[in-house]
């Protein structure tokens, strides 16, 4: 028994020194869960707190409405990259005196427009996380937060003492190296955990009908999982008519066949994605991007169904 306690104290160990770095360093931050959760319900309570408006509100800074696409990293690259030209324009003013500096100024000035919007969309995003995820999503948004407020000081340095120019070009310059490392966490979520990633891109699903069941295994009014080709389906037969999308939600994964339906709109059980069966489009956010749809029929008393477009 000790040498088989050795043994797995000795894996244990060896695992712990081949996880990133990163991810060791947050799974240390215990603490962070409790911050996150408090930031998710005072997210929670202000949509909740403007009604209807709210819901639409939030569904725009997820990207679900207009964009189809998640919004906040695509504003992210506007005060990464005016802070970038920033830091470029005031060591050239200082250096060289070439460029004046004013430019620096401006710079910094889009990029805390830039940063107050990318705030906001992110912790809206932040709202729908949980667990490593959602530790994660908080060291990126504190962070990023912190760098928004430093660049603040930075800006009010420049405006309001202009003897202190050169203190402010070093406070903001201290802040871009900041965001670096905020930006490299947040690249983190996306890539390295999934967060924001349709979680139906990898599926391949069938280009040509294959029996998933017969007529009696789909009753009216009642959503029903089958796979189909390895991709998870799910199947509601609604007024005599069979709809098909992916069973898998977009946003995280989560099992729509388990979710409550009002009519032919499904509503994910995890994160309250909404989707509709006739055209599998995302209504709801905080998902941004829709369900593979499925072309069903009915032959014989046996239902078949196939992808109504490719995935990839």
């Amino acid at each position: 028994m000790e040498i088989d306690r050795r043994v797995i104290r000795r894996l244990i160990r060896q695992s712990r020194s081949q996880e990133r770095l990163l991810n060791r360093f947050v799974r240390s931050l215990t603490w962070m869960d409790g911050v996150g959760q408090a930031l998710q319900k005072a997210v929670g309570w202000f949509y909740d707190g403007l009604g209807a408006p709210g819901k639409t509100i939030k569904n725009l800074l997820h990207g679900t409405n207009v964009l189809g696409h998640p919004l906040h990293p695509a504003i992210t690259d506007v005060p990464l990259g005016a802070w970038t030209v920033g830091v470029l324009a005031d060591w050239l003013f200082v250096v060289t005196g070439r460029v004046p500096a004013v430019a620096g100024d401006l710079a910094l000035a889009v990029g805390v427009a830039g940063a107050i919007l990318a705030a906001i969309t992110g912790f809206t995003d932040h709202h729908d996380t949980s667990g490593f995820e959602l530790r994660t999503a908080t060291v990126h948004g504190l962070t990023m937060t912190a760098v928004l407020v430093i660049e603040l000081v930075s800006l009010g340095l420049r405006l309001w003492t202009p003897g202190l120019h050169m203190t402010a070009i070093v406070v903001s310059s201290l802040g871009w190296l900041l965001a670096l490392a905020g930006a490299y966490v947040g690249g983190h979520l996306s890539f390295g955990i999934g967060t924001g990633v349709n979680h139906n891109a990898f599926f391949a699903g069938p280009m040509e009908f294959v029996r998933v069941g017969t007529r009696d295994d789909f009753p009216e009014g009642e959503m029903r999982r089958v796979e189909a080709g390895g991709l998870p389906v799910v199947i509601l037969r609604s007024k005599g008519l069979l709809r098909a999308m992916g069973a898998v939600c977009a946003h995280a994964g989560g099992p729509l066949d388990q979710g409550t339906l009002d009519g032919e709109v499904v509503t994910c059980p995890w994160h309250y994605s909404q989707f509709r069966f006739s055209d599998a489009r995302v209504v709801g956010g905080p998902a941004t991007f829709d369900q593979p749809l499925l072309t069903v029929r009915e032959r014989g008393g046996v239902v078949e169904v196939k992808l109504a477009h490719p995935l990839q």
